[in-house]
């Protein structure tokens, strides 16, 4: 059960990509035959393969990671604060720096990574990154021959789900029914590449991606039945 859990044990984290580069016309041919190709599924017949591209970051293939946020508990003597803080700039700068923090921090047996569908997203999505890199794979995120039961990965949609997997809960949608304040007061992921690529506000996105982390923390102490974080339990660090 996730009560068990200590949080002092967990470090959530929230990612966000955008394509590896602006434009279609920056891929060599290769690269534009091969994204045709990948993405000829989810488009059908509605968008052009160049039309389709600003949504090339979801694919670790094609995008890159501009910001990973990570938020771990401290508690002392019951006060409950949670800390902040993002990893961003050159990519494989974020994932060396990601990785460090893990090796140093979180590399213990009993250390458990949490994100909202990240499962599906956000851990694979850093591994093959690292792999793309020619980045050591660090434990956390080395599945190769692991069990189940052993992978130290917890997934607040998968939570949500109780087995059921016909359906999709997006983060907003559910910190909207647990009451809890909405993260998606600026942008949405679908603006990420925009802001990157045309207004070149890398500050907005830590924001935007910091605001994602901290509501994954508080969907998980929903689930507890836990009292949820307040601004003056926040630290940006």
């Amino acid at each position: 059960m996730i009560n068990k859990l200590h949080l002092e044990n967990i470090l959530f984290l929230d990612i966000e990509t955008v394509p590896e580069v602006q434009h279609f016309s920056e891929l060599n041919g290769t690269k534009q035959a091969l994204w045709d190709t990948k993405s000829k599924y989810q488009r059908k017949d509605d968008y052009t393969a160049e039309e389709f591209y600003e949504r090339a970051g979801i694919w670790a293939e094609f995008g890159k990671i501009v910001c990973i946020s990570v938020g771990y508990f401290n508690i002392q003597n019951d006060l409950k604060r949670f800390r902040v803080t993002s990893f961003y700039g050159d990519e494989i700068a974020i994932l060396k720096d990601f990785k460090n923090l893990l090796a140093t921090h979180f590399n213990q047996t009993k250390h458990l990574l949490c994100a909202h569908n990240g499962k599906e997203f956000d851990f694979p999505y850093i591994a093959r990154r690292m792999i793309i890199h020619n980045i050591e794979l660090p434990p956390k995120l080395n599945l190769f021959g692991k069990k189940p039961w052993e992978v130290p990965h917890l997934d607040t949609l998968e939570l949500w789900k109780f087995g059921d997997y016909k359906t999709y809960t997006s983060l907003k949608l559910l910190t909207n029914v647990l009451g809890i304040p909405s993260p998606k007061d600026d942008i949405d992921g679908s603006e990420v590449c925009r802001v990157f690529y045309e207004e070149n506000d890398i500050d907005r996105i830590i924001t935007y991606c910091e605001k994602d982390t901290i509501a994954v923390a508080q969907i998980f102490l929903r689930l507890r039945g836990d009292d949820l974080l307040t601004d003056d339990d926040i630290m940006h660090i």
